[in-house]
């Protein structure tokens, strides 16, 4: 390393200093939509939309994600360097991921390529040092029905209970083994800092309500769950029982997309960790989930999954 580079996982902030990268690991993929008349492609992925609406939020951010030497690749490269996040790929040996929601018979039916269906990350020195650097790990849509990835994946993120997110983001497409991924995801959430769940996450994997989702990794020893309801909006369960729900945000214009709404609020919850630390109280809480639900709304009053700030923030 030459006297005026920087270790992976930091930015510099000025007279000589860095400010540590938040890391975020998952997936990144381009999102084919089918319509009738139209076809549409968007450089996606759970892990990509969170690492992104990071870097709008003004977070310097990295993200660990599988991308192919393909012109997908290539795509999705050229669009996480538009918005100055750092991505650290492992290679792809299937090519970049792609999934396709098609809607030309009306109901809409996904598939997920070769590549999205046996993804990979690596953990090798790079990512190491960038997971060491990181105030705070962010895993979005992982493959922890892959017990050997997990595994890896947890020791290198060491101390998750200071500084691990999680959101399980299962997709039936890319789901191999539930049972398995049920007791890899419930592993790593009982040592992490926050844990976000959806409706769709507890339906899918436990054919369950989101509340008795939010109850289960409470009691299985998750310190904060964060519980997303699309327009019924979110709640923050701790361990110590207290729970603190706020309303999706009404803001003018009609709902677009909700694509992206739980990425947003996902991201949007980890940067207020980040500026007003991990709330001790139901008022830090719900000032967490207000913000949250605010660039939520915003997020779902335009097309895709890019994270939107409404302008009153």
């Amino acid at each position: 390393m030459t006297e005026n580079q920087t270790a992976p996982g930091t930015e510099t902030a000025g007279a000589g200093a860095t400010r540590p990268r938040v890391v975020v690991v998952g997936d990144a993929l381009i999102d084919e939509m089918r319509e009738p008349d139209s076809v549409q492609e968007f450089p996606g992925g759970a892990a990509l939309n969170v690492a992104v609406g990071l870097a709008i939020l003004g977070v310097p951010t990295t993200l660990i994600a599988m991308v192919g030497d393909d012109a997908d690749g290539a795509v999705l490269r050229d669009f996480i360097a538009s918005y100055d996040v750092e991505l650290i790929a492992t290679p792809g040996p299937f090519g970049s991921s792609r999934a396709t929601s098609d809607r030309t018979d009306g109901e809409p039916r996904y598939a997920f390529n070769e590549a999205a269906q046996k993804r990979r990350i690596e953990f090798g020195p790079r990512e190491r040092a960038a997971l060491d650097a990181a105030p705070l790990v962010v895993v979005s849509c992982f493959p922890f029905d892959d017990t050997a990835q997990t595994d890896e994946f947890l020791a290198a993120v060491g101390d998750g209970e200071h500084r691990l997110v999680i959101d399980p983001n299962p997709r039936a497409g890319m789901l191999h083994d539930k049972a398995r991924f049920v007791e890899n995801f419930e592993r790593a959430a009982a040592s992490s800092l926050l844990t976000k769940v959806g409706d769709e996450d507890a339906e899918l994997l436990y054919g369950s309500s989101l509340e008795e989702l939010r109850e289960r990794l409470v009691a299985s020893g998750t310190h904060h769950v964060l519980a997303t309801a699309g327009r019924a909006g979110a709640s923050i369960k701790t361990d110590d029982g207290l729970l603190v729900s706020e309303l999706i945000a009404s803001l003018p214009g009609a709902v677009v997309d909700t694509m992206g709404g739980g990425d947003a609020t996902l991201a949007s919850s980890v940067q207020s960790f980040l500026s007003d630390g991990v709330p001790t109280d139901a008022a830090g809480w719900q000032h967490l989930l207000a913000s949250a639900m605010r660039i939520a709304a915003a997020t779902c009053r335009s097309e895709g999954a890019l994270l939107r700030v409404p302008p009153a923030l």
